[in-house]
């Protein structure tokens, strides 16, 4: 599959979430990756609100695509941590919402461990039974490889086996179809987006900065940070205005 390009003629967030809990004690690292329960409720009150519609990344395409257009936004959600479905699920149903979870399939069930040389708090992931609820809420999920790993740092054909089997297990898993992918870190290049596509994903998400605008490869798509210290005021800007795309890297 080639990296089409977006066609959407206004810019449409893709908001990108972690963990849906509250944070570790403070000097713990990444906690900016915590986004707490009541906050997440309240932005997604907020988007429902102001007449927002959240969507997976499968209920954009056809406005990434441009044969549709409204006032959508992006939900997703990396590595697949069991928080996610505790504490997002239940507000996403209330309000309509659909959202991405992008999975680790060779840890499915266990923790973060990618991060464990880093002194990261260890977090339960969503096992195959979770994930299967986390569909039946209407929520979808995609791949974030087999096992987290840096594709920078990895050679060639260890990458294709890794996009590939991340697929692959979670669709033998899930006995659905998995369309949808993020790069481990947020880092790729060209051919990582070429390999992505060649296993038939019809996007990839990426840690760059900025709303997704029209002419952008489907397979190198933007997204916009939802952190810890992200106040509503500041979520507002991030959705509605351009801020986002000033931080372009």
């Amino acid at each position: 599959m080639t990296n089409l390009l977006t066609q959407n003629p206004q810019p449409i967030p893709i908001l990108v979430y972690h963990q849906i809990d509250e944070a570790p004690p403070k000097g713990r690292p990444f906690r900016s990756l915590y986004v707490s329960p009541a906050a997440f409720a309240r932005q997604m009150t907020w988007l429902k609100w102001l007449g927002y519609t959240g969507l997976s990344m499968s209920g954009l395409q056809p406005y990434l695509s441009g044969e549709r257009t409204g006032k959508v936004v992006g939900i997703t959600f990396d590595d697949g941590y069991l928080n996610n479905l505790i504490h997002a699920l239940p507000v996403l149903v209330r309000h309509g919402f659909s959202s991405t979870c992008y999975a680790v399939s060779g840890l499915a069930g266990k923790t973060n461990l990618w991060d464990q040389g880093a002194g990261i708090a260890q977090t339960p992931l969503m096992n195959e039974a979770q994930m299967r609820q986390w569909l039946a809420g209407g929520q979808e999920i995609g791949s974030h490889t087999r096992n987290h790993v840096n594709l920078m740092e990895t050679a060639d054909e260890s990458c294709v086996q890794e996009i590939a089997g991340g697929k692959l297990d979670l669709e033998t898993a899930l006995g659905s179809s998995v369309s949808h992918f993020c790069y481990p870190y947020g880092r790729y290049e060209s051919r990582h987006a070429a390999m992505a596509g060649a296993q038939g994903f019809v996007t990839a998400t990426t840690t760059q900065r900025s709303r997704c605008h029209a002419g952008v490869g489907m397979l190198e798509i933007p997204r916009v940070p939802v952190l810890r210290s992200t106040s509503l005021p500041m979520f507002w800007l991030k959705v509605a205005t351009a801020y986002e795309d000033r931080r372009k890297k």
